[in-house]
């Protein structure tokens, strides 16, 4: 069976991937091991154009955000289902150094930054002595729905088993995979690649996070509250509480620390009680650069990767998916801050 893709994992990346290529009419295979416990499938979702303790501008963010709406509010239309919704957050200053630097932000990023309108609600919900600013428009991606509606989408393209690199071979400028022949071989396979032969030299740097699934009957979902850990609206009536961002640790399971932790945070912030009902841990493919790794190998062009999303996987992988997908099929050059151009001296290796 000859095709011109094979695409390594079906989360955020590797389904928008296929997708753009689809729509440019190519052949496409995706195999995806069906892992539970990936990053893309416990993620938040948040797509905040705000970060960090100054409160500046997500990288690209002009460009990447409204690229990622389209992108969602299309797939909404096509697969009839809600995806995306807007979910500002409400920002819990938790020093008074904190409220000093949002103030001082404020007038110059109105364009996302404003003042809580009505402090009285948040007064009967939570716990807070600094005040509170809004980042507006904030985002939130089921990322759940959208990876099963996804699968159903792309079932034609998809196979699920437990993809072994070592079936790889490389016959006159093609990859062969058991009974399959494809021009290029394009991971998209996460946590993997940091094994991954032909692209571990890559400064991937895996970061593990945490997260509570919690009922809290009284609060409202009408936003996304922050106040050093984030309370999420999740599906089913729950929140999602996190994340811890651990750059060294010794089990890639869920641990008793960050739950008492979260559990301690919880109790000063809320005025409700709450139940947890689940506990969740995952290791995103981060990297040391926090950019995307993406492009084809200088050593081999039939071996290609889109990996590298850190926890901004919601937001960057619609905008480079579509990039790479131009790259691949028009040539068109890629973001020189994403192509793994930049690391060939290692690569070549």
């Amino acid at each position: 069976m000859q095709i011109d893709y094979i695409i390594v994992g079906q989360g955020l990346c590797g389904s928008f991937l296929g997708h753009y290529l689809l729509q440019k009419g190519k052949t496409v295979l995706i195999i995806d091991n069906n892992k539970s416990d990936t990053a893309s499938k416990i993620a938040s979702g948040v797509i905040n154009p705000i970060t960090g303790r100054r409160f500046v501008r997500t990288w690209m963010i002009e460009k990447i955000m409204p690229f990622a709406l389209e992108a969602y509010r299309s797939l909404e239309q096509q697969l009839n289902a809600n995806i995306i919704e807007q979910c500002n957050i409400i920002d819990f200053h938790t020093t008074p150094q904190m409220k000093l630097a949002f103030e001082e932000r404020l007038p110059q990023e109105t364009a996302y930054l404003s003042v809580v309108k009505d402090e009285l609600i948040l007064k009967k919900n939570f716990n807070y002595f600094f005040g509170a600013g809004e980042i507006n428009p904030c985002w939130l991606v089921d990322v759940n729905v959208y990876l099963d509606k996804m699968k159903l989408k792309l079932s034609t393209h998809l196979i699920e088993t437990n993809f072994k690199i070592e079936d790889i071979e490389f016959k006159n400028n093609e990859v062969v995979y058991k009974h399959l022949t494809a021009s290029k071989i394009i991971f998209c396979d996460g946590i993997n690649g940091f094994e991954n032969v032909w692209f571990k030299m890559l400064p991937f740097s895996p970061n593990k996070g945490e997260a509570l699934l919690v009922e809290i009957p009284n609060l409202p979902r009408t936003n996304i509250y922050k106040s050093g850990l984030s309370i999420v609206p999740w599906r089913d009536d729950l929140f999602w509480v996190g994340s811890s961002y651990e750059w060294s640790f010794n089990t890639i399971e869920p641990t008793e620390i960050f739950r008492k932790k979260t559990e301690f945070s919880l109790n000063q912030l809320l005025k409700h009680p709450y139940k947890i009902v689940n506990h969740l841990a995952a290791v995103r493919p981060a990297n040391i650069e926090r950019r995307p790794f993406v492009g084809l190998h200088p050593m081999n062009q039939q071996i290609g990767i889109f990996n590298g999303m850190g926890t901004k996987g919601c937001s960057l992988a619609p905008y480079f998916a579509n990039e790479f997908a131009n790259h691949l099929v028009n040539n068109t050059p890629l973001n020189p801050l994403i192509d793994i151009k930049r690391f060939e001296r290692v690569l070549s290796k």
